[in-house]
């Protein structure tokens, strides 16, 4: 069982024009230069991320899409379900009878279902043939995770970032009362307090928080990294591979929480804050510290600067534990699945589609040169808005994302002063690494749902609805609900040396 943390970001562009008469990317010259038929025309249902199209543009005829079909001479028709149901509507369209010639899917428990039960294509030969760019960027572990059966059964877009979370918090009242940024949780619950309690912003009322975290535990992972674990994290004990989320040294990070909140210094509104609530928060110069995602300093952080421009906010060292243990979870090194078909008579042109989008790094992940970036003395120089108004191109980038080292410097250099690398390489150097990273296992496919509703309980332990002591029941309730057999799979996994143990079964 993975942790299920996929942010879907919805971004509003506003209209922009283009030039007539321009040779530009995009233009109705370039989509021409490849003449298309139907029998190069490919149906694909990927996700729209959340994004909106500038005036007079969607999913099916914009600038990027035009470009990528004048380069490849394809005619893409694409379906992007709501985001909000996205993964109901895969289900959906697998089992309508009428399937697309591609899929992009996001979980790996719904690759892997489909996967054993011979829904998709093998690609390794369609690959060796039509897809050099996929065979040269893609590392040999990726590869790895989407075997079954000793087959590639999808081409893998990767993560990013290795991790998403590292402590913010506010240098302005750290010094208005005389503190240092915490290191120890000893010293994060002084700081906390004092956000609390003392007064930091100076204005004579009792309104700030000195720490809040999201419904379902969301922004928690440094607190539980102090104690070495994470949920829903696999970590290898006495040789074997134990899930995090049944560890004991979990039930002492929910006391730690607990007391905090039975102290008055957790936001009480935690279990109900959604995503918009946290940045209205920490806009409003309300929260003293939190655990922020790398890129929240070009988000809520920024917006609360705007606000108050005395507002100083520093990455924190991450909370250290009684046994000298820190971090935050890892990302899974695949974030998405690309998927064809079984019965699907389009596979070449599809893994040639995606292996333009694999080779074109520059034009679909910073946008088009001269226009959206450009290069003044080596150095990338970004027009935020023509940035901001060309968001959408992610749609088709993200499809198969193999992050470039130096490029991605460079592109987050030229974002602005958000210390945007600093804060992928300070959450790099702190990753706490997942022991399991194979195919879901057949249990994980049919208890994980109800293993995560179980885990509700934790949110009640930390508002002490619930005692510490009904940690160890639900540690026996998760085993025997389906996560004793979880575990059993995983540790044969492990015992394979990380390889499929379930590959003679295929067909």
């Amino acid at each position: 069982m993975r942790r299920k943390l996929r942010f879907v970001s919805t971004i509003f562009v506003t209209a922009f024009l283009i030039s007539s008469g321009c040779d530009v990317p995009g233009s109705l010259k370039n989509r021409q230069e490849h003449p298309k038929s139907e029998a190069r025309s490919i149906s694909i249902v990927i996700s729209n991320l959340g994004m909106t199209f500038p005036s007079g543009m969607d999913e099916n005829d914009n600038r990027y899409l035009n470009y990528i079909e004048g380069q490849t001479g394809l005619d893409i028709q694409i379906t992007t379900p709501p985001t909000e149901v996205y993964d109901e509507k895969l289900d959906v369209i697998m089992s309508s009878g009428n399937l697309p010639d591609m899929l992009h899917a996001y979980e790996p428990v719904w690759f892997g279902n489909y996967a054993k039960q011979g829904a998709f294509q093998p690609l390794d030969d369609l690959i060796d043939q039509y897809g050099p760019h996929l065979k040269e960027k893609i590392p040999a572990e990726a590869w790895d995770r989407v075997r079954y059966g000793g087959k590639i059964y999808a081409v893998p877009s990767l993560n990013e970032v290795s991790g998403v979370e590292l402590m913010y918090g506010r240098k302005d009242w750290l010094d208005r009362l005389g503190l240092q940024p915490p290191k120890t949780l000893k010293e994060y619950r002084e700081v906390i307090r004092a956000f609390t309690r003392d007064d930091p912003d100076g204005n004579g009322i009792d309104d700030t928080i000195g720490l809040t975290l999201m419904i379902d535990l969301g922004r928690s992972s440094p607190f539980f990294g102090a104690f070495g674990t994470q949920l829903n994290t696999w970590f290898e004990r006495d040789g074997k591979l134990v899930n995090g989320s049944i560890l004991p040294e979990t039930k002492e990070a929910l006391a730690y929480l607990n007391g905090l909140y039975e102290e008055g210094l957790l936001d009480r509104e935690f279990p109900l804050n959604l995503q918009n609530n946290l940045f209205e928060k920490i806009e409003d110069g309300k929260v003293g510290l939190f655990s922020a995602t790398w890129y929240d300093t070009r988000g809520p952080i920024a917006a609360n600067k705007l606000k108050d421009p005395q507002a100083e906010w520093i990455a924190l060292p991450y909370p250290t534990g009684p046994e000298g243990q820190k971090g935050v979870y890892e990302k899974d090194l695949i974030r998405g699945y690309n998927v064809i078909p079984a019965g699907s008579s389009k596979a070449k042109e599809v893994i040639q589609f995606l292996d333009f989008i694999v080779s074109d790094y520059k034009n679909l992940k910073l946008g088009f040169e001269n226009e959206i970036w450009r290069l003044e003395n080596g150095r990338m120089i970004t027009d935020f808005k023509k940035h901001d108004e060309h968001l959408y191109r992610g749609i088709y980038q993200a499809l198969v994302d193999v992050p470039d080292p130096v490029l991605s410097k460079k592109r987050l250099d030229s974002l602005g002063d958000f210390h945007l690398y600093d804060n992928l390489e300070m959450i790099r150097q702190n990753v706490i690494k997942n022991g399991f990273y194979g195919i879901p296992t057949p249990a994980m496919s049919k208890y994980d749902k109800r293993l995560g509703e179980l885990q509700g309980i934790f949110t009640s332990i930390i508002l002490g609805i619930e005692p510490i002591e009904s940690f160890d029941r639900f540690v026996e309730q998760w085993k025997r609900e389906g996560g004793e057999e979880i575990t059993k799979e995983v540790n044969l996994w492990f015992e394979n040396g990380g390889r499929e143990e379930l590959e003679g079964e295929e067909g």
